[in-house]
């Protein structure tokens, strides 16, 4: 199919009709990929919603790498890209098509001898630049991603020839994130350290929606550590303001709202992903997409429920405690009362024997006897506030 047949089918395309678009676009890229012709057309744009060209051109890129899922295709649709996509577009579109294409072949993880084999080859033929080994190294690397290789991803980051090609975009955002991906799903790296790489990449002014997403996937799928959740919580709130129609922003924005036990604010997240969710496109991605956050809601809406049962077995037992306590102070309470009442009694009984014998049998003068009840009934007395005063003191100190 030749640059006249191709621009007047694209080109033909009724504007609004995605039914067409979807449709043309595919048979474009199909009939280029029979005829072994790569797009023979610039793309001007990173719309992957309207524009024609950039879409039949992901779509025979889609064919090529499901024909050979290899890095030295990442090469050539590397040199393409560099060759055909306007220059201020050409970052969003091959982050795009990098770790997209990794995900629909990450079950052909090329071994270590291809991968050497293959690298000599596009090394020899790279720019000074290193664009064609970014490319390499983030397709392979979005292959191990997906497939939550994280100790193989940062070695392959760290010593591969392939990576160490791509030298003057090690400071990438991108390159970052997966860095910081392999960092968080290590056994044998810190999480201080992944949290390190996270913000550099997070803080970078070229940061685009492709690095937020890797960050907030590695955040996600990272060991659990402390402030786990908080920390995809807070990423995930900055990456929903900075953009609000991206159903899977939402979706990590639930995951961390369901760690940090908010289940209400979880529950209007992933109800915000599912409205958001487009149904067009791939319609398996989308169906998977939706089933994934189904069983999420059902896991929210069930951490709900246990959440105000617990609640209200902590109110119960809370109730229950208190009457415990309440009926502790009151028995004790009665023991010290039972004590004085008991103190007093008994000295009434004493004083009462004692004036008796005093005034029945003695043969002391009136006077005398008076000032002997007088002193008796003070004694007594005494003693009842010794054992009152003291009972008080002691409870009062084992109350404290």
């Amino acid at each position: 199919m030749d640059r006249v047949t191709v621009d007047a089918r694209l080109g033909g395309i009724m504007t609004g009709d995605s039914r067409q678009l979807d449709r043309v676009c595919e048979e474009v890229a199909a009939a280029l990929h029979r005829d072994g012709t790569e797009p023979p057309f610039d793309v001007g744009s990173s719309d992957f919603a309207a524009d024609p060209y950039l879409i039949c051109a992901d779509r025979y890129w889609r064919l090529r790498f499901l024909d050979l899922p290899s890095i030295r295709t990442a090469a050539a649709c590397a040199v393409w890209l560099v060759e055909r996509v306007a220059e201020e577009h050409r970052t969003e579109v091959a982050e795009r098509w990098a770790l997209g294409y990794a995900f629909i072949t990450k079950d052909t993880v090329e071994s270590a001898r291809e991968l050497a084999e293959a690298t000599e080859e596009i090394v020899s033929r790279d720019s000074p630049s290193g664009d064609v080994a970014y490319f390499a190294t983030l397709y392979h690397a979005g292959k191990l991603r997906s497939n939550f290789w994280s100790d193989e991803l940062h070695q392959f980051l760290s010593s591969s020839l392939l990576a160490l090609a791509a030298g003057p975009h090690h400071e990438e955002p991108l390159f970052l994130a997966l860095r910081a991906f392999a960092a968080f799903g290590s056994r044998a790296i810190t999480s201080e350290h992944a949290v390190s790489l996270l913000d550099r990449a997070w803080a970078s002014p070229r940061r685009t929606r492709h690095v937020i997403d890797v960050c907030l996937n590695g955040i996600y799928a990272a060991s659990p550590f402390e402030g786990h959740g908080e920390l995809l919580r807070a990423r995930a709130e900055e990456a929903v303001r900075d953009h609000p129609r991206d159903h899977m922003f939402h979706f990590r924005l639930a995951w961390g709202r369901h760690m940090c036990g908010e289940h209400d604010a979880a529950l209007d997240s992933i109800d915000a992903a599912l409205r958001l969710l487009p149904a067009v496109g791939n319609r398996g991605s989308h169906k998977l997409l939706q089933e994934q956050y189904l069983n999420k809601r059902d896991a929210i809406q069930e951490a709900r429920v246990r959440a105000r049962l617990d609640a209200e077995h902590r109110l119960r037992w809370d109730r229950q405690e208190r009457a415990q306590r309440e009926l502790e102070e009151a028995l004790r309470t009665s023991s010290v009362r039972a004590v004085e009442l008991v103190a007093v009694f008994t000295a009434a009984i004493a004083f009462a024997v004692g004036s008796l014998q005093v005034t029945l049998n003695g043969t002391l003068p009136l006077r005398d006897r008076l000032w002997l009840l007088a002193a008796q009934g003070g004694g007594l007395a005494v003693f009842a506030l010794l054992v009152v005063g003291g009972t008080w003191f002691l409870t009062r100190r084992r109350g404290r």
